[in-house]
């Protein structure tokens, strides 16, 4: 299986240690200074961190405009102003707006569905490990979780999961690519998997990093909802966006469904919010810098794990998942030492770890503490 800038950089004396580290990687700062203002790096603050999965740039300079225009609505509820966004994503995703539930980020959208559609008595089916929101907080409402291990590619186990549905199954989750693998279903397999199991439950498609796919004409599962089937699909605009500090996510379901689920939301979307979607959905100059830095940092990534000899997962994500030897645990420690955060434990799988990609002077850092480490 194998797969900042310098105006920031000098606000405070307590970054000497990071810039020394950058000094030590060889590493040229890579933005102009048209570019950070326009995509807003985040500042090199002396600690790494690569453990969330965020974007390491934005709000994007249109999406802080758009928020700071909004202040003047803060005043307001924001259900009145939601319809044009709402909009903008059903001519994204080519569905009727009443297909679209707006959520306080896909988080949300993810617990409820569970508690929604977990139904009673019943259970709902995944794999592990995969992003767990939905399933937690399910089961803190008394819903069982048939969990099925990964494949030994650990890959999503399809086979398995399809043998294991029954009457007492309300909802299988898959989280496509997954959380942590970084790994894509084969597209014939999950569309012919999907279609077949929405007609004895419903099927939840988490396509939070749909958008950093690089294989073409992947399909998304949005396509099956477009023909009525019980398959819900949430995204996120938290990753390519940039907005996880904002709080905004959508649910795409076919109307009944995403009625029941708007009677459930609990985080609402605000304000700004709201105007920050309507512009992030507007900026493709912003879209495409994201999608080329995140692959920019991958590489760097990839290039260092191949020069230590590392197992590594092919990423359709934000992230890489590598086999690093060490308890991750252990290797938390380590790298929480040298000022470097990176993925919490997934288990079975301890002794992988997945790092999320930061801006490219942050992954310069942890690729030399990397090599420190492992090497």
């Amino acid at each position: 299986m194998t797969g900042i800038t310098r105006r920031s950089w000098l606000k405070k004396a307590s970054l000497s240690s990071g810039l020394a580290m950058l000094g030590s990687a060889g590493f040229v700062p890579s933005l102009t200074a048209e570019e950070i203002r326009k995509y807003n790096p985040r500042p090199f603050d002396g600690i790494v961190r690569l453990g969330s999965n965020e974007n390491p740039y934005g709000p994007s300079e249109s999406m802080r405009k758009a928020m700071t225009a909004g202040f003047d609505l803060g005043c307001r509820y924001p259900w009145g102003y939601n319809k044009e966004l709402e909009k903008m994503i059903a001519a994204k995703e080519g569905v009727p707006e009443d297909h679209i539930v707006l959520v306080a980020g896909s988080t949300e959208g993810l617990k409820i569905a569970g508690v929604t559609f977990g139904g009673g008595d019943g259970e709902i089916i995944t794999c592990a490990p995969t992003f767990l929101s939905m399933m937690t907080y399910a089961e803190l409402w008394g819903k069982d979780i048939n969990w099925v291990p990964l494949t030994k590619d650990l890959d999503f186990d399809l086979d398995e999961i399809e043998k294991r549905v029954s009457s007492d199954t309300k909802l299988v989750f898959l989280c496509n690519p997954n959380n942590p693998t970084g790994k894509l279903l084969p597209a014939d397999r999950v569309l012919d998997f999907c279609e077949t199991v929405s007609k004895k439950t419903i099927v939840f498609s988490d396509e939070a990093y749909y958008d950093y796919i690089t294989e073409p004409n992947y399909p998304s599962m949005v396509e099956l909802v477009k023909k009525g089937a019980d398959v819900i699909v949430s995204r996120t605009l938290s990753k390519v966006y940039g907005l996880a500090g904002i709080r905004l996510g959508y649910l795409i379901a076919r109307p009944a469904l995403a009625a029941q689920l708007k009677d459930r939301v609990v985080a609402n979307t605000n304000i700004m919010a709201i105007e920050a979607g309507k512009a992030a959905l507007a900026d493709k100059d912003f879209y495409q810098f994201s999608l080329q830095k995140t692959l920019e940092a991958k590489a760097m990534i990839i290039q260092t794990l191949d020069e230590l000899k590392l197992p590594y997962l092919p990423s359709h994500a934000n992230f890489v998942f590598f086999q690093s030897g060490k308890d991750i645990v252990e290797m938390n420690k380590i790298m929480e030492a040298r000022n470097i955060i990176i993925g919490r434990p997934f288990p079975p799988l301890n002794d992988w770890c997945r790092v999320s990609t930061g801006t490219l002077e942050e992954v310069a850092v942890f690729n030399q503490a990397l090599k420190e480490v492992l090497g």
